[in-house]
């Protein structure tokens, strides 16, 4: 394990980690700023935490980046978050390459602006064979929409006779999210003060550990990142069993 991690106190990593990133608004608002400011500042944070959670070893690591409701947001606004999803993906497509980083999309690509899906694809495809870690986008993504198209799908595959609804469980299911192939979050780290999901991974959340921080997005680094981290250290995930159960195992 990364001598940082020893000397911050983390034994215990998570091979998943989900971030709602939060505040950027709030942020650029308490500076008196237009709310694009804080979103602009917002992608140092989204740089650094890539860049730590590469460092360290996190194997996958998914960032609520925009939402299906946040379509309903004012469109100078909406404008402003695809011009810089766009921008991110240009600069940063070297550094996935350099640091082995795969990128994937979870989420309606097909609804975002031509030009930036586009973009989107490209590095998809560029990165598809890097191994090291996998960087999720979730884009214009809602879990509710994620589990009613897997079901449609599913149902589908039923009529044609492809799949007999008998054999239907949980792996099956799991292979028409989004997240099919990958690991569920075992952490889950929400900034800005809010304490709820807001209509992210419902389905692979629920065994996750939670934690929620006051820090808002353009204020996160690896200081803070390093705090949760520890935190989810000291917890003991039982999975329904007691912790007498555990020690014995």
């Amino acid at each position: 394990m990364d001598n940082s991690l020893a000397e911050a106190g983390i034994d215990l990593l998570p091979t998943h980690v989900a971030i709602i990133m939060d505040g950027n608004g709030r942020w650029a608002e308490e500076r008196k700023k237009p709310r694009l400011f804080g979103h602009k500042a917002g992608v140092d944070s989204v740089k650094n935490t890539v860049e730590t959670a590469r460092e360290i070893g996190i194997r996958h690591l998914t960032l609520y980046a925009f939402s299906t409701e946040n379509w309903r947001r004012p469109t100078l606004e909406v404008k402003g978050l695809m011009s810089l999803l766009k921008t991110y993906l240009k600069k940063e497509l070297a550094n996935l390459q350099k640091n082995d980083i795969r990128l994937c999309c979870l989420g309606q690509r097909e609804k975002l602006p031509d030009d930036v899906r586009k973009v989107l694809e490209k590095v998809i495809d560029e990165t598809a064979g890097n191994t090291t870690m996998t960087l999720n986008l979730a884009l214009s993504y809602g879990s509710r929409d994620e589990m009613l198209l897997s079901i449609k799908e599913i149902a589908s595959r039923c009529v044609a006779g492809d799949i007999d609804p008998n054999s239907i469980d949980e792996k099956i299911f799991e292979d028409y999210l989004y997240t099919s192939g990958q690991p569920d979050p075992d952490l889950m780290i929400r900034t800005s003060g809010e304490q709820r999901l807001s209509n992210f991974m419902l389905w692979q959340l629920s065994y996750a550990e939670l934690y929620f921080t006051d820090t808002k997005w353009p204020d996160f680094r690896r200081d803070q990142f390093f705090h949760a981290l520890r935190t989810y250290s000291n917890r003991q995930r039982r999975f329904g069993k007691t912790g007498a159960q555990l020690r014995q195992e």
